[in-house]
């Protein structure tokens, strides 16, 4: 026994005073002494040796002491095997579960209180309360319902400790009907506590359900049995947060103040927090101010809050004086930081302050990894996207330690990121490499918003549907809806949009959140019926200021200039104020319907009646204004005396003009603008292409064709599509792909011949060749909106509306054969070009000319 001696007495200069005697003693006492003083696994084996040599049976609990003293459970639990079941044993049990939750090894705990049973040992009431915390923990209902059972079977269903814990489980489990109805039984019983209440209360908030959080706690401040303590203030700001009630919290903070519970540090930090989430970041700075002792929280809660609300010069001034005063940045002040310079569009700033992180040698989270990703996409910053990508596969995806949760939230950051860096490819393999059962509805959402917002609208409601038509079906949230409610849009699909909105209401997605129900006056609008939008508005239980420029928009677009005018007046009776935006849409109704007096009143008044200084979008809708109406010395004069340097937009507007009017020399004039601020593109192109053509001068025409060729620059084909009973139908120029082709064909031709009895005359000027007028008549022929009419007439019902788009401007000729055939079909005939609606029936348009 030397050895022993010899390992103890380094240890502790109170072992010194043990004689080697009291060391080889076989009594009992001096044993525990030695158990009780040793520091090291390795003593406490030695002193086990000992005890097994000499037989000392009575210090078993003292060794198990020892053993969880020197954080050794597997050998406390062996010895813990092999005692008989005795009450006052099961404390050790206790401890090792304990231990076990506190270090977060929760399955442990479930291991230990399984094989406990197993053994004999009875379970007391300390016992369940970390077993059902574990199966909260892991979301684990049956387990916790069955602990539940055996809690009740074993007489512990009248210990508020015990039941309180209960409560927590089901809440945590999201099972809110059960933890509700052990809270009531609670109550009837009348053994409910403080923490019962708190418990069920934290269920709610944990559940994201702060209506019946707040509600709870209105209940629990009028029951005078108890008294709501700090952890109940902590516990129910946040569901004010969540819910939007900031007078709830001012309420709650009041009640802090009076009760003295404001001193709390904690309680403070969730006062702030609250009232930085309802966004008042002057009432949350007040109290910052006041909190005599802060921590990292406090700080944290500011930065974040100014960072949310788009404050950053203050949430970075509250950054650096963090720096000043050496109070410590972790994960969440630099993440906060970061987010702030994304979602100011500010990426190049955010990828800055990743580096300073880094260089900190502080760790990213996925926070900060997916806030960095929203800078990168902010900033089009496909490499630095992909260089987080990088860092993403090395250290936070595919980590066992790491929670699933954060994999699946970097995932989604990626794809959007990808999507918006002009990547649909990348971001489609993304979230195909995620298994279908491991998407979240984010997930679903980022890859259907992508597509939507670039172009791919097609795809994007695809993916809606599939969404829908998967084996375990995911509900779309009120965002998902708005992006496929944005691609409906794009595509003038009415019908889609119709079965989305059916699927809202039958879905009561919050009775129709505000964004959503925008979202629908925009598709309506785009999709050829704005009367249908005008209902939706009128049902609106609250607008915004998008709301009303929506449905001005929709108005300005299918020519209906009036009744836009009347919304911007009802939108100034209800108090809202008008800004650039409003105006620029008012002038954009004006524009379309010829009000080109009413025009130039509300540009001349911006300034003196609203306070809005005109900015170069104003111009080039005054300028498109005076365009349309043959003004063009006045437009040009309006863009020479801009206080700004014309955008490429304004002299587009006057150019288009010029093709309309065929002022051949101020076109080439505007065309020299544009070439020398490096702005030419498709669009200028063709249009001086087209003045040429219009003027017969072919040779001109094939000068800039060349020109297109050499710096390539390539005009956008002529696309036009309608919706069918299977689907889009879409035609190009000339196409001769569709299944139905000859039956097209020969519509198309009896529809020409008929017209032309009745006074058609084709417009050869916009065939823009070279050749003899038949030749002309043959190519306007072939055009792609009429293929599309020819289609819609012979599968659309009589009567039904006929609704085409088209991706150009429709040409004059088209226009003007449309205008006819809508007399002689009986179909009214809504025509959507990259201008404006055309609302054809009994042979007039409603743009009167205006287009």
């Amino acid at each position: 026994m030397l050895c022993v001696l010899l390992c103890l007495k380094p240890v502790s200069k109170h072992l010194t005073n043990i004689t080697t005697s009291a060391l080889f003693s076989t009594k009992p006492t001096t044993t525990s002494i030695l158990l009780r003083q040793c520091k090291s696994l390795l003593q406490a084996k030695l002193i086990h040796q000992h005890i097994l040599v000499q037989g000392l049976t009575h210090t078993v609990t003292d060794l198990i002491a020892a053993y969880v003293a020197c954080n050794a459970p597997s050998q406390a639990l062996a010895l813990l095997q092999r005692l008989v079941p005795c009450p006052s044993i099961v404390f050790w049990w206790n401890v090792l579960i304990r231990s076990a939750v506190r270090s977060g090894l929760l399955y442990d705990v479930l291991c230990l209180h399984g094989r406990m049973q197993m053994l004999g040992w009875r379970p007391d009431h300390y016992t369940y309360p970390f077993v059902l915390k574990a199966c909260g923990e892991l979301h684990m209902f049956s387990r916790g319902s069955s602990v539940h059972a055996a809690l009740y079977a074993n007489g512990f269903d009248s210990n508020v400790f015990v039941c309180n814990a209960v409560v927590a489980m089901y809440g945590r489990c999201g099972a809110l009907n059960d933890a509700r109805k052990m809270f009531d039984e609670l109550l009837e019983r009348k053994i409910g506590d403080v923490v019962s209440w708190n418990s069920i209360v934290s269920a709610y908030v944990q559940s994201g359900d702060s209506k019946n959080a707040l509600s709870m706690f209105d209940r629990m401040m009028g029951d005078f049995s108890v008294r709501p303590d700090a952890f109940s203030l902590v516990n129910v700001l946040p569901a004010c947060a969540s819910a939007g009630a900031p007078m709830w919290g001012k309420q709650i903070h009041s009640y802090a103040i009076r009760r003295g519970l404001f001193e709390d540090v904690f309680v403070g930090n969730a006062v702030v927090d609250m009232y930085a989430k309802c966004e008042m970041m002057d009432e949350a700075n007040k109290v910052f101010e006041r909190m005599e002792e802060k921590d990292v929280v406090s700080w944290n809660a500011m930065v974040t809050g100014y960072s949310q609300i788009g404050r950053l010069d203050d949430a970075i001034g509250f950054f650096e004086k963090m720096r000043e005063e050496e109070i410590e940045l972790n994960v969440v002040t630099w993440s906060a930081v970061i987010a702030g310079y994304a979602q100011r569009g500010h990426g190049y700033g955010a990828l800055d302050v990743f580096r300073q992180m880094q260089a900190c040698g502080s760790e990213p989270n996925a926070v900060t990894l997916v806030s960095l990703l929203s800078g990168c996409a902010s900033a089009g910053a496909l490499i630095h996207g992909k260089e987080t990508h990088c860092y993403a596969i090395k250290w936070i995806l595919n980590l066992d330690r790491n929670d699933p949760g954060n994999d699946i939230m970097v995932i989604n950051g990626l794809i959007d990121m990808y999507t918006k860096c002009k990547s649909p490819k990348v971001a489609r393999m993304m979230f195909d490499s995620v298994a279908p059962k491991k998407r979240n509805v984010v997930t679903w959402t980022v890859m259907i918003g992508g597509y939507a917002q670039h172009g791919e609208a097609n795809e994007a409601l695809e993916l809606f549907y599939q969404m829908l038509r998967q084996d375990f079906p995911l509900k779309p949230n009120a965002f998902t809806i708005s992006c496929a409610l944005m691609a409906c849009a794009r595509l003038g699909a009415l019908r889609c949009g119709k079965q989305i909105h059916a699927f809202v209401l039958r879905n009561q997605y919050d009775f129709v959140k505000l964004f959503v129900a925008n979202c629908l006056v925009d598709m309506y609008s785009k999709s050829g019926d704005i009367d249908a939008a005008r209902v939706v508005f009128d049902y609106m239980q609250q607008r915004n200021a998008v709301s009303w420029t929506s449905l001005m928009t929709g108005y300005g677009m299918h020519g209906r200039g009036e009744e836009a005018l009347q919304v911007f007046d009802e939108m100034r009776r209800v108090g809202l104020v008008p800004d650039g935006v409003t105006f620029v849409v008012v002038l954009y109704a004006c524009s379309h319907s010829g009000m080109v007096d009413e025009g130039m009143r509300y540009f001349n008044s911006m300034s003196t009646d609203f306070g809005v200084v005109p900015g170069a979008e104003h111009y080039a809708c005054m300028v498109d204004i005076l365009g349309r109406a043959g003004r063009l010395d006045a437009a040009l004069a309006l863009i020479k005396g801009m206080p700004m340097q014309p955008t490429p937009i304004t002299w587009v507007a006057l150019l288009s003009a010029c093709r309309t009017h065929g002022n051949v020399e101020l076109g080439e004039y505007v065309a020299h603008q544009l070439s020398e601020t490096e702005s030419e593109n498709d669009s200028s192109c063709t249009l001086l292409s087209n003045i040429y053509a219009n003027a017969r001068r072919w040779k001109d025409v094939a000068r800039i064709r060349l020109l297109m060729k050499h710096t390539g620059i390539k005009k956008k084909p002529g696309c036009s599509w309608v919706q069918g009973k299977k689907g889009n139908a879409t035609f190009f120029v000339g196409d001769r792909t569709h299944p139905q082709s000859q039956e097209i064909y020969e519509t198309l031709a009896d529809l020409i011949k008929r017209i032309k009895e009745i006074g058609y005359v084709p417009e050869t000027s916009y065939a823009l060749h070279d050749v003899d007028d038949e030749e002309k008549g043959d190519l306007l022929f072939e055009h792609s909106e009429k293929l599309a009419l020819a289609y819609a007439i012979l599968t659309t019902p009589p009567g039904a509306p006929i609704r085409i788009t088209k991706n150009l401007r429709v040409c004059g000729d088209c226009h003007s054969a449309i205008t006819y055939i809508s007399k002689i079909v009986e179909h009214e005939i809504i025509l959507r070009d990259s201008s404006r609606f055309h609302h054809f029936k009994n042979g007039s348009c409603s743009c009167r000319g205006y287009w």
